[in-house]
C-alpha cells in the first residue's frame, strides 16, 4: 500500500490522467497542463464537436451558473473564457440587480454587486473543452469508461473496458456522483467510509423559451423555495435570446415533466413574476426534470492512510444541491489548488492537497445543508450549531431584505465566494441587527418596478405566445 508522503514520485515531465471529461475534469486538466504535466483526460461518452447535451450529463438540461468567484477562476485557468462565452451570446448582469424573493421579501436591485455570465452548460462545456482540447499537452481519450484502478511500483494503472491499460504518476477521479473511487479504493484495501449523506428530496423541472420580442428585463428572475412553501422558480436569461424556466419543489411538491402543469405550477407561487415572463416568451421545448439532488459529501483524505498521487475533486469528492449553484464554482476554485500543488515540482503530499480540496468545498456544504435541513422533507435533523448558524443567516437576510447595505454586501460576497465567510459575523452587524431588534425594522424593500412592467404585459397574453404591443417607458 503507498501511502502519502512515500519517495516513490517522478517529479519532472509529470503524467496525470484525469478520469472524468466535464467541468471539473476539464478545469482539473487545465491545471495540471498549466502545472507543466503531460495530462490525458479519460471520458466515457463520445462527446459533440459543438454546444449539445451528452447522456453523461444528465442534468445538463438545467440551469447553471459561475458565481462570480467561479467565473474568475475559470478565467484564470483559461483566459480568454469570459469574452468566449460573451462573444457567444452569453448573458451578462449585475446580480445586485436581479430581482430575489426569499423568506423575508425581495432583495434590493439598487446595491451593485457582481457579474453574472448566464450560458447553458452545453456552451459553456463546449467553450471549456474546446480549449483544454487545443492545449499543447493534453489529450482526450472518449467513449471509454473506467474499469479499474491499481498501483505498479510507483506509478498508477488505469485500465478501461476496452481493454486498453494507460499509466500515469498521479490520477484525479473527476468522474462526478457515479464515481467507482470508493469501489476501487476498497479493492486496494483502503478504509472507506460511507460518504455523509443530506438529501432533502429536491427536484426540479426546466423549460426553454425563446424572445420573440424584446422583454423588459435582462437579469434573471429567483423566487426561492422556502420552508413555508417548499417551491418556487428561477428564470434565466442564456445566448441566443433563449431563456432556461425552472420550477422547483421539496417531496411531495416537486414539479412533474407533464407541460400543462408547467404553467400552473408557476402562477401558484408566492409572486407571479416568472409566469408573468413565460406569458411573454415561446415554449421550444419539452419539460425536462432532475431529481438526483441530495448533498454526498466523502471523508477522502481523513484517513492517514490515504494513497500517495490520488486525488479527487468536484462531484467525486462533494457533491452539493444544485439550487444553490455552487458545484462550477467550487470545482474551478478546486482546480486552481491543483495547478498550485502540480507545479512546485517537488513530491505531491496527495493527502494534504485532497484536505485543502475539502477545506474550499466546506462553506458551500455549510450553506447548502444548513439551508437543506430546515425542509421538512430532509433526511436529518439539524444540529444545534446548525441552527444556530440559521437563525442568524436569516437575520442578515432579513436584513439585506430591508435594504441594510453592509448585510447585503456581506451575504452576496460570502455567497459568491468573494469574501470569506468570517464576514457574516462582523461586529458591526450584530450592532446593525441590535439596534433594528430594539429600534424595529424598516419595511421591506419593494417589489422592483421592472416586474410591474412584466405583470402589465403579461397579463394580456395567452400562455406560450409573444405579445406584439409597444414596449413601456423605462420604470
Amino acid at each position: 500500500m503507498a501511502l502519502e508522503g512515500a519517495p516513490m514520485e517522478v517529479v519532472q515531465g509529470r503524467e496525470v490522467i484525469v478520469i472524468g471529461g466535464s467541468l471539473a475534469g476539464l478545469f482539473a486538466a487545465a491545471a495540471a497542463a498549466a502545472a507543466g504535466a503531460h495530462t490525458t483526460i479519460i471520458e466515457r461518452d463520445v462527446l459533440p464537436t459543438e454546444p449539445a447535451s451528452r447522456k453523461g450529463v444528465p442534468q445538463d438540461r438545467q440551469p447553471h451558473v459561475l458565481l462570480h468567484r467561479g467565473l474568475l477562476a475559470a478565467e484564470e485557468l483559461l483566459p480568454g473564457l469570459r469574452e468566449d462565452l460573451i462573444r457567444h451570446g452569453a448573458a451578462q448582469f449585475d446580480v445586485g440587480a436581479m430581482p430575489w424573493l426569499g423568506e423575508y421579501g425581495w432583495m434590493p436591485t439598487w446595491i451593485p454587486a457582481y457579474e453574472l455570465v448566464s450560458a447553458t452548460r452545453p456552451l459553456l462545456e463546449h467553450l471549456v473543452r474546446e480549449r483544454v482540447r487545443s492545449l499543447p499537452n493534453v489529450v482526450i481519450h472518449e467513449g471509454v469508461r473506467v474499469t479499474q484502478l491499481r498501483r505498479s511500483g510507483s506509478r498508477w494503472q488505469v485500465e478501461c473496458e476496452d481493454a486498453t491499460m494507460s499509466e500515469a504518476d498521479v490520477v484525479i477521479d473527476a468522474s462526478g456522483r457515479s464515481s467507482r473511487l470508493p469501489h476501487w479504493l476498497a479493492e486496494l484495501g483502503y478504509p472507506t467510509p460511507e460518504p455523509r449523506t443530506i438529501d432533502a428530496h429536491f427536484g426540479y423541472a426546466c423549460r426553454v423559451y425563446r424572445a420573440t420580442v424584446p422583454v423588459p428585463i435582462s437579469t434573471g428572475i429567483m423566487v426561492f423555495a422556502v420552508p413555508e412553501t417548499g417551491v418556487g422558480a428561477l428564470a434565466l436569461p442564456v445566448e441566443n435570446g433563449r431563456w432556461l424556466v425552472v420550477s422547483a419543489g421539496y417531496g411531495d411538491r416537486r414539479p412533474t415533466r407533464d407541460p400543462d402543469e408547467f404553467v400552473p405550477f408557476l402562477d401558484g407561487l408566492q409572486d407571479p413574476a416568472i409566469a408573468d415572463l413565460v406569458r411573454l416568451l415561446e415554449p421550444i421545448s419539452d419539460v425536462q426534470i432532475y431529481r438526483q439532488t441530495g448533498n454526498r459529501r466523502h471523508h477522502f483524505g481523513s484517513s492517514r492512510t490515504w494513497p500517495a498521487n490520488l486525488v479527487a475533486v468536484g462531484d467525486a469528492y462533494c457533491a452539493f444541491n444544485p439550487v444553490y449553484g455552487q458545484g462550477i464554482t467550487v470545482a474551478a476554485c478546486q482546480a486552481l489548488l491543483l495547478r498550485d500543488s502540480l507545479a512546485r515540482k517537488k513530491p505531491l503530499r496527495s493527502r494534504q492537497l485532497q484536505r485543502k480540496i475539502a477545506a474550499v468545498a466546506e462553506f458551500p456544504w455549510s450553506v447548502a445543508t444548513t439551508e437543506d435541513l430546515r425542509r421538512p422533507s430532509s433526511t436529518e435533523q439539524p444540529t444545534r450549531a446548525q441552527q444556530l448558524l440559521g437563525r442568524w443567516s436569516g437575520e442578515l437576510a432579513k436584513l439585506a431584505a430591508r435594504g441594510d447595505r453592509r448585510a447585503y454586501r456581506a451575504f452576496v460576497g460570502v455567497y459568491h465566494l468573494m469574501i470569506a465567510p468570517a464576514a457574516l459575523f462582523n461586529p458591526a452587524l450584530f450592532v446593525s441587527a441590535t439596534v433594528k431588534a430594539v429600534r424595529g425594522m424598516p419595511p421591506p424593500a419593494p417589489r422592483p418596478a421592472v416586474l410591474e412592467a412584466l405583470t402589465l404585459r403579461g397579463t394580456s397574453a395567452p400562455v406560450g405566445m409573444a405579445v406584439t404591443e409597444p414596449p413601456l417607458p423605462a420604470p
